[in-house]
């Protein structure tokens, strides 16, 4: 097990599971740009570490993500002009997006404003069920612009009108039911749920969950012969690669991938 703390965030690898936690609970996690970047920074360290097959992001305290704290900036990320306003979580939520590893909202107390941002962009997101959301921008004269890039990609367009408009604080249930949430359990089951997503991903191959997290972003924006001409394209150099070879020669066999964790 590895860990390293970088101020606002910390990251801890254990069992090919490197797990992000914004940890300024104190602010209810809400995100400054120091937080933005280390958060930007750590993503792209598991990205590149073939010792993490997974990543979760999760806060400390009973609040996930207040949203944006841009006042916290130090003066060099505010004059740096790649991170001022909200470039900032344009960075992370693009790293999550672009992510090769699947990642995993573990969303442990609330959210608002643009905390939703960053449940929407992961893969997966399981909540508790005490955890309350809000779109809360209109309520402070402002509207959730970057984040409905990401927000309003997940969820239903009726409940889409309804959170964002009315800026209402709701259950996890209710965010769940508009398509923002994969999973709402009991409190004291959120690591148990996670650790089942865990499981279930590390059973596919590195390169078969990277092609398909593109597929899920790219089809839906693709005319009907391009998304044919492409993945016809992305088929073919998945069956040819060595994963696929192992993978498909493990299941001829009846054994397990070679990538799939032996307990």
């Amino acid at each position: 097990m590895t860990e390293t703390v970088q101020e606002s965030v910390t990251y801890e690898v254990a069992d090919e599971v490197a797990t992000i936690t914004l940890n300024r609970p104190d602010l209810r996690n809400r995100m400054t740009v120091e937080m933005l970047q280390q958060a930007f920074e750590l993503l792209e360290r598991a990205a590149v570490d073939d010792g993490v097959r997974v990543v979760v992001l999760t806060g400390a305290g009973n609040t996930f993500c207040a949203g944006a704290d841009l006042a916290g900036a130090s003066d060099a990320a505010a004059a740096d002009s790649k991170w001022s306003g909200p470039k900032a979580i344009v960075h992370v939520l693009n790293a999550i997006l672009e992510h090769p590893k699947p990642v995993i909202a573990r969303v442990q107390g609330h959210v608002a404003g643009g905390g939703n941002g960053l449940v929407a962009a992961c893969d997966l997101s399981v909540a508790v069920e005490s955890a309350k959301f809000a779109f809360s921008e209109v309520r402070l004269g402002v509207a959730p612009a970057v984040i409905s890039v990401v927000c309003l990609d997940k969820m239903n367009v009726a409940d889409g009108f309804d959170l964002l408009l009315t800026g209402e604080r709701v259950s996890a249930a209710r965010a769940k039911e508009s398509g923002l949430l994969n999973k709402v359990v009991e409190d004291e089951a959120l690591d148990a749920a996670v650790a089942t997503y865990v499981d279930q991903l590390r059973r596919g191959g590195p390169k078969a969950l990277a092609a398909t997290k593109q597929l899920l972003q790219r089809v839906r924006t693709m005319d009907r012969t391009e998304a044919f001409n492409w993945t016809a394209e992305l088929s073919a150099n998945l069956f040819a690669s060595e994963e696929a070879q192992a993978g498909m020669g493990a299941f001829l066999k009846r054994e397990p991938a070679p990538w799939v964790p032996q307990d």
